[in-house]
């Protein structure tokens, strides 16, 4: 990976954006009343995981240990946090209950690895160099049956669940740049769908499973594309001469999310589904980015740097107007709402 592709996967890792679900997977708690904030501070020492309200109230430590818990993923159905922790000397995914009760381990992963909730709870997509390179694997959500499913010796990383939980995309390096590839979810029936010279990275599927939408810098520059989720009717959403990434769309399907350098540093910004009407709602000269969208859609909880340290701010998807939730002299990183709608 190149130095951007690199730091852009360690983004992506704390970037956790929920998808609600019905399967029962493993059992836990009833899920929080309404939702809820996960993210992960130092303002206890050292890399811990937390909870608050949406109004960044009532705030509660998930984790207690001297080791780095980090990159909080909520359960589709909001009952379990899954996270990574080095607490056993090496990089693992974690999974507790979604009150910190109940902390277990899953597997061993890479340490850029970004894992993925299946759509009904009852599986996990990571990534780990097991075989001397980075491969896909899916899960058991309590670590069972863990299988290799691109088992190719080029490096395969960043899984992602298409909505009915039939195909994972992921990027590859098999044909000796970064595609986007989609597979079934056995691992069979694997096919490049970027298929470009250049590089493509960070895919998102629409939430109707009809569209992914990625990054490439094909035209010279990093920027948000979209395509049909086989590959057809390719299309450039943004075209601007800074760094667009890390697409994300809105619950609904309407509207995609995406940081920017246009304006000289990082920016969060919202466009339509079709790239018009681009929104710049962070708009200050720190740098923002890692940033989750609210379940209503109406609301993106993101980090911003603009008070000297990392914050989580939350502002409307409309008026772009941020609000501090956690207001720490420490950074917290990695906000992540959980489901907004339970029990369907």
């Amino acid at each position: 990976m190149n130095g951007t592709i690199a730091a852009s996967a360690f983004v992506a890792g704390s970037l956790a954006v929920a998808i609600v679900g019905c399967g029962d997977g493993v059992s836990g708690p009833p899920p929080p009343d309404g939702p809820k904030i996960a993210f992960q501070s130092l303002r206890d020492g050292n890399w811990e995981i937390y909870v608050m309200e949406a109004d960044g109230s009532n705030v509660v430590r998930l984790t207690d240990d001297p080791a780095y818990d980090r990159h909080p993923t909520w359960s589709p159905d909001g009952t379990r946090i899954a996270f990574l922790s080095d607490r056993d000397g090496s990089d693992g995914i974690w999974v507790m209950d979604a009150d910190g009760a109940n902390p277990m381990r899953l597997a061993t992963v890479a340490w850029y690895s970004r894992f993925a909730w299946s759509p009904d709870g009852t599986k996990i997509a990571f990534v780990r160099d097991r075989d001397g390179d980075a491969e896909v694997y899916v899960m058991g959500a309590d670590g069972s049956n863990q299988l290799n499913v691109t088992n190719h010796p080029a490096g395969d990383w960043a899984p992602v669940w298409s909505p009915d939980g039939t195909q994972i995309a992921f990027m590859s390096h098999r044909d000796g740049n970064e595609e986007i590839y989609v597979m079934d979810a056995d691992g069979s029936n694997p096919r490049n769908l970027s298929n470009h010279s250049a590089a493509d990275y960070h895919s998102a599927w629409s939430p109707d499973g009809a569209k992914i939408a990625f990054v490439s810098d094909r035209d010279g520059d990093p920027e948000v594309y979209v395509m049909d989720a086989d590959g057809t009717n390719l299309a450039r959403l943004t075209a601007d001469p800074g760094e667009d990434g890390m697409p994300s769309w809105s619950p609904d399907g309407t509207k995609i999310a995406f940081w920017s350098y246009r304006d000289g540093d990082a920016e969060v910004y919202v466009m339509e589904a079709d790239g018009s009407n681009p929104l710049n709602l962070s708009n200050h000269s720190a740098g923002d980015l890692d940033f989750s969208w609210s379940p209503d859609g109406s609301e993106i909880a993101f980090v911003s740097y603009r008070d000297g340290d990392a914050e989580i701010y939350v502002t409307g998807t409309e008026d772009g107007n941020p609000v501090n939730l956690t207001n720490e002299p420490v950074d917290d990183y990695g906000p992540t709402w959980s489901p907004g709608t339970f029990g369907t």
